[in-house]
């Protein structure tokens, strides 16, 4: 596992802060999903498979954080500036929808006390703190999509996962071959993916992960022989996405990550470059258990 230091932690803090305000930057340009329209067309490619391309926002599904309303007392050794409606998301908790979420990945006992200490010092192993990417599937649903017969490229903005993360790309071939066993080798943040379609449905297989990236905030570490299964369901102006993550080496069973309904965009998405960032290498500075 590689790990960073404190003034890591502080560079990854202001990248934090960056994808944040440009997310909302972001929002602010789009606004909401349009509403979704039962009689819209499927577009379709030459063959009669459905075009995915597009820009697309989330309109409902997957994991859940704490309701907005939901107050967090504050304690005696919090300063007096402190007020409950902005405690609930002092130390990001709110937005760790995978910590608040019951729909958790199961891991093996033999694995708990690991994954808790991950929880308990994210500030100091998390890799969205370090810079890295946040890899699939933490990185979240593609928001723009570009489509061939034989391709399919897919653009990820920042701030995935509660503010952290940075722009990420894939491009994937579409020609249904399985994976070759020399690149599988060859480990990325991203994976390494194969497409083919079932149906009117794109399943993508992704394996050759790296084992820095985490499935999400709450200490939610994974192996190199992790297996995710991508499904894309477009009907009218929605996409299903659907996420199926198997690990044997340290789950139980495959988690079956809750789906996620995208909406076609009334405008085109610009996703802007990824934001500077730099790490060391000692772990001396960080010496505080404060959760993001």
């Amino acid at each position: 596992m590689a790990r960073y230091s404190g003034s890591a932690a502080r560079g990854s803090l202001l990248g934090l802060i960056f994808v944040v305000f440009s997310g909302a930057s972001v929002a602010a340009q789009f606004g909401p999903p349009p509403p979704a329209d039962p009689n819209a067309p499927t577009p379709r490619l030459a063959s009669g498979k459905p075009d995915l391309t597009g820009s697309w926002q989330g309109a409902g599904g997957g994991q859940q954080g704490s309701g907005g309303d939901m107050f967090r007392r504050c304690t005696p050794f919090q300063s007096k500036n402190c007020m409950e409606w902005t405690n609930q998301s002092e130390d990001w908790v709110f937005m760790s929808a995978t910590r608040l979420d019951q729909r958790q990945p199961l891991y093996k006992p033999e694995h708990w006390d690991k994954m808790i200490e991950l929880d308990q010092w994210t500030n100091k192993y998390d890799p969205v703190m370090t810079c890295l990417p946040l890899g699939i599937p933490r990185q979240g649903p593609p928001a723009r999509i570009f489509q061939t017969e034989n391709d399919i490229t897919m653009l990820y903005r920042g701030g995935g996962d509660g503010g952290g993360g940075y722009a990420e790309f894939r491009m994937i071939p579409l020609d249904g071959k399985p994976h070759d066993p020399r690149r599988a080798a060859q480990y990325t943040y991203m994976g390494y993916t194969v497409g083919r379609w079932e149906g009117d449905t794109l399943v993508l297989d992704s394996i050759g992960f790296s084992d820095e990236t985490w499935l999400g905030r709450g200490g939610f570490f994974h192996s190199d022989q992790m297996r995710v299964i991508e499904k894309f369901t477009r009907k009218g102006n929605e996409i299903l996405y659907e996420v199926t993550v198997e690990d044997p080496v340290v789950l139980v069973k495959p988690w079956v990550m809750p789906s996620r309904t995208l909406r076609l965009s009334s405008g085109n998405t610009i996703i802007a470059e990824r934001g500077s960032c730099s790490a060391d290498t000692e772990l001396k500075e960080v010496s505080s258990q404060f959760r993001h």
